[in-house]
């Protein structure tokens, strides 16, 4: 490759990273699913207390895999599913990420050094990099990525797009309304022809964290035995609601609350994803009385059929004045999801209205949710003006909308003519960091 000219390389794959604030995703352009999810949160133990691993599991996994973890500065770093699941005297668990940003940069290159040497298991400066990023990503830490990206990994060429643009990308349209459920809120974006329209974001903190949230509420309201798995050596089998009989294990190191925590929140996610459903048509008991209940047994071997609950924690995302307050009242100000679109779409311009409404991207984790897409569906119906054409896209494979901004990176990295919008090297020694502002919008 010639350095005198605009990057145009394809002789090797570029990367496409999606950073979402429960995990990051990583793969190579032009193929169909990212290669590793690794979740956006790091363990971290001083160097002496890491080794203790649950007798039970007699092969210590430090010694199995010793690349697994980054030791710097007297700390143990534990980075990806596997690892971070073990139970470790003092371990502590910290996320890089808040509010959809990278906010704590230490951690996130510990991450971007695993990747690359344990999911990519190739040499950084081999790849152009095309990463996403929030919407509402503010200036200094786009320029700080590029500059990470380009001084540190010494990456051929770099570039950066807002996940909405991803998204409508993956499901075939330049121009959409982008409704994303993620972990920590749900945002509408309208992106026209490839750009996102900033000033018409509208974001409600009601996310997959809240849900879970109202989920062990519930849970710990009703008194069911929430102890995640690594606390269980061994259980009985007991009849529906009756009291979890088991032992515990005897041997188990001194765990920071951080990681009890992070352990009990992916037992209650568990339950979330496995029972939670959306009904078509606003709460009220008697609709949801005759649609079955579901049945869900805990770690602890504490098991039911759960019901009504099923439909009231998640209704929520549509209505959030059935959420309880602080004070004991019921009733707030935050938007409900067709409330967010409708907003949203109302803040644009006249003539882009009825393309937004014409493609409403669903993705996001809580769209999976069963009865999301639908149930949008029957909100926005009645909100928008008859004379509006409304179409949800929801892309019906798991992945598809699991990983939507990842597959349009995917796709975008792959296209020819996108060849020559890359941020070469070349281009940010010749201008710096501030590249990033000027050649991705």
């Amino acid at each position: 490759m010639t350095s005198g000219m605009l990057y145009g390389g394809d002789e090797i794959g570029a990367l496409v990273f999606d950073i979402g604030h429960q995990s990051l995703r990583v793969g190579y352009a032009q193929e169909d699913s990212p290669k590793a999810e690794i979740p956006a949160v790091v363990g971290i133990a001083e160097d002496g207390n890491s080794n203790a691993v649950l007798q039970n599991d007699a092969m210590d996994i430090d010694d199995k895999k010793p690349d697994n973890n980054i030791t710097q500065n007297g700390n143990k770093y534990f980075i990806d599913t596997t690892i971070l699941h073990v139970a470790r005297k003092g371990m502590e668990v910290t996320s890089y990420m808040k509010d959809g940003m990278i906010e704590d940069w230490d951690l996130f290159e510990k991450v971007l050094d695993y990747t690359y040497s344990k999911s990519i298991q190739s040499e950084s400066m081999l790849h152009p990099v095309l990463m996403s990023e929030a919407p509402w990503n503010v200036r200094s830490k786009r320029e700080k990525l590029t500059e990470i990206m380009f001084e540190k990994y010494q990456v051929p060429a770099f570039f950066l797009v807002k996940n909405a643009v991803l998204a409508a990308f993956s499901n075939g349209r330049a121009t959409a309304l982008v409704v994303d459920s993620g972990a920590t809120h749900t945002s509408a974006v309208p992106v026209q022809d490839g750009f996102v329209l900033t000033q018409a974001i509208v974001k409600s903190p009601l996310g997959g964290d809240f849900i879970s949230m109202q989920c062990k509420q519930y849970l710990q309201d009703s008194d069911i035995d929430l102890t995640p798995s690594y606390q269980i050596a061994s259980k009985e089998a007991v009849k529906e609601k009756e009291k979890p009989r088991y032992v515990k294990k005897k041997i188990i190191p001194e765990v920071t609350q951080s990681w009890h925590n992070y352990m009990t929140k992916k037992v209650v996610q568990d339950f979330q994803i496995s029972t939670l459903q959306i009904s078509e048509t606003p709460y009220d008991d008697k609709s949801v009385s005759s649609i079955p209940s579901v049945h869900y047994e805990f770690p602890s071997g504490y098991h039911q059929d759960f019901a009504n609950e099923r439909f009231h924690i998640p209704e929520a995302l549509f209505d959030p004045s059935i959420v309880p307050m602080r004070g004991g009242g019921v009733g707030n100000t935050m938007l409900g999801v067709g409330h967010i679109v409708t907003t949203s779409v109302g803040m644009c311009d006249v003539d882009v209205r009825p393309a937004l409404y014409g493609s409403v991207v669903v993705t996001g984790g809580n769209s999976f949710i069963q009865g999301f897409p639908e149930r949008l569906n029957r909100d926005l119906s009645m909100r928008i003006p008859s004379s509006m054409r409304l179409k949800m896209i929801s892309a019906n494979g798991c992945s598809e909308r699991r990983f939507g901004a990842w597959i349009g990176g995917s796709i975008l990295a792959s296209i020819g003519t996108f060849q020559q919008m890359w941020i070469s090297s070349q281009e940010y020694e010749e201008g710096g960091k501030g590249q990033v502002d000027r050649k991705c919008p």
